[in-house]
């Protein structure tokens, strides 16, 4: 496969860090990709992990806002996907690092997710879904501290998991609908045709992540 031409970073710096977190049933090692390829664009990078499925939603914000805590530099950006972004989103609610400046959604179901309700309505899936989710799920609607800016990226190639749940609504990428990556008050969004596991192998996601990083807005020509 060719690799696609990624831009010059022009935000790198000693004192300015990207953190990246994971989803669902994985780990930081996930990011690997992803994480080289912005470091290759001279982002200062850094992958956290979290128990995704074992421990709440709360814990695992404590567990991130932690993270970004023992972060040296002035400038902090997140970058999270799927549950990651949840993590984020409700680390953002509480009181957030002041220096935190830019959070890049992936594929992050903020407005609900129709496969995890079906898991939960079927005995032989429900454990699945862990208490992360179950949590965020019985708490109110939150939205990010306006200093940070929010861009979110959506998946439109079909092809995951949960294909194989009846309803999942289209567009999608395979596990998480466009219309469930929805986000009040977030600055930016853009489509991509890529799947939800694939967006950390996509040399566009990262492209797409390194532009909001940088301007607040997605290459969107």
């Amino acid at each position: 496969m060719t690799q696609a031409r990624l831009p010059a970073a022009t935000i790198a710096g000693a004192d300015e860090t990207v953190i990246m977190a994971h989803g669902l049933w994985t780990n930081a090692h996930v990011l690997a990709f992803q994480r080289r390829w912005l470091a290759a664009l001279g982002f200062r990078v850094r992958a956290v992990s979290y128990p995704s499925w074992g421990d709440g939603l709360a814990d695992n914000a404590r567990r991130l806002a932690e993270a970004i805590g023992d972060t040296p530099g002035d400038i902090i950006h997140l970058v999270a996907h799927s549950l990651g972004g949840l993590v984020a989103l409700r680390m953002l609610a509480q009181v957030p690092d002041p220096r935190l400046r830019r959070l890049v959604l992936m594929g992050t179901p903020c407005a609900g997710g129709h496969c995890v309700s079906v898991a939960l309505r079927t005995p032989l899936l429900a454990w699945a879904v862990g208490r992360t989710y179950r949590d965020w799920l019985r708490q109110p609607s939150v939205r990010p501290a306006g200093a940070v800016d929010v861009g979110v990226i959506a998946g439109t190639l079909a092809i995951g998991l949960g294909r194989l749940l009846p309803g999942l609504p289209a567009p999608n990428d395979g596990m998480v609908a466009v219309a469930e990556t929805r986000l009040a008050g977030a600055k930016d969004r853009i489509d991509l045709p890529v799947c939800h596991t694939g967006m950390l192998l996509s040399h566009a996601c990262t492209r797409q992540i390194a532009s909001f990083l940088r301007t607040g807005r997605f290459a969107h020509d």
